[in-house]
């Protein structure tokens, strides 16, 4: 069945090509979904049926998957024209490395770039665009990613520590152990994202998990209203120390998270 659940990656990807973040997130994505079938297995299911609905589960990959190729005619046209403004044009260039902090790169696109271990410290990034980009181990601590959109992107060991993330949304997007300690949530935005080793500190609000794996991250000691866990697994996430508000422990409670030590507040 594992080798099912890789063509059903496969198949995914397959229309849009090759892009720098490829290999990382394809493989971040098939092992939350084998996760997924486990627990199915484990709750009685027939394979048929756990195949089905881990399947299912994963939701609108084909949503996904149309942003991703709906980037290519800015990636063509950046191609096309590379003496366009930097601070709008830096779709499938190599960055790596590069100290961007402190830049005003509002509504920039980084789709398809390989920009790992970039400093984007302290930017301006309201808007921008980051569609299967290679981010690993960059660092976004401070920046302003308000209404920034990650898609299967690779942000592995990528830092958002005291970053705004307002309505910023990430989709099909490896983040394993990445850090958001401290950061600012509200209408954020998680789906179909691997959160192995990933820390979360600090006030969350209006936030949205969805079809994601949490079970190996950790909100010790992070503060959660109205923060929504949709058709996603909590039951190894770590709550110890947490305070969340009625609603949210109610359904994490329902969905078998650990809940021992956490204040229910107000």
């Amino acid at each position: 069945m594992e080798e099912s659940l890789k063509k059903f990656i496969d198949d995914a990807f397959e229309p849009y090509g090759d892009f720098p973040a490829k290999e990382d997130v394809t493989r971040e994505l098939l092992s939350n979904l084998e996760e997924k079938y486990r627990d199915l297995k484990t709750q009685g299911k027939s394979d048929e049926e756990a195949y089905t609905q881990a399947t299912e589960s994963f939701g609108d990959v084909r949503e996904i998957m149309a942003e991703l190729g709906h980037e290519t005619p800015e990636v063509t046209e950046a191609q096309e024209t590379p003496k366009v403004s930097a601070i709008h044009k830096f779709a499938r260039i190599m960055l790596g490395d590069a100290d961007l902090s402190g830049t005003n790169l509002s509504d920039a696109n980084f789709s398809g770039s390989a920009a790992q271990k970039t400093n984007f410290a302290g930017a301006n990034l309201a808007g921008s665009k980051f569609a299967g980009a290679a981010l690993s181990d960059a660092n976004f601590a401070g920046a302003n990613l308000t209404k920034a959109v990650f898609t299967g992107s690779d942000l592995q060991n990528a830092t958002f520590d005291n970053a705004n993330l307002t309505d910023t949304k990430f989709k099909a997007s490896a983040l394993k152990n990445a850090t958001f300690k401290n950061a600012s949530f509200n209408g954020t935005v998680f789906k179909s994202c691997d959160f192995t080793g990933v820390i979360f500190e600090g006030e969350m609000t209006n936030l949205i998990f969805q079809t994601s794996s949490t079970s190996k991250a950790s909100f010790k000691n992070a503060t959660l209203r109205n923060v929504s866990f949709h058709h996603s697994d909590v039951k190894k996430t770590n709550f110890e120390g947490a305070s969340m508000d009625k609603v949210t422990y109610a359904l994490l409670k329902g969905a078998k998270a650990t809940l021992d030590g956490v204040t229910v507040v107000d």
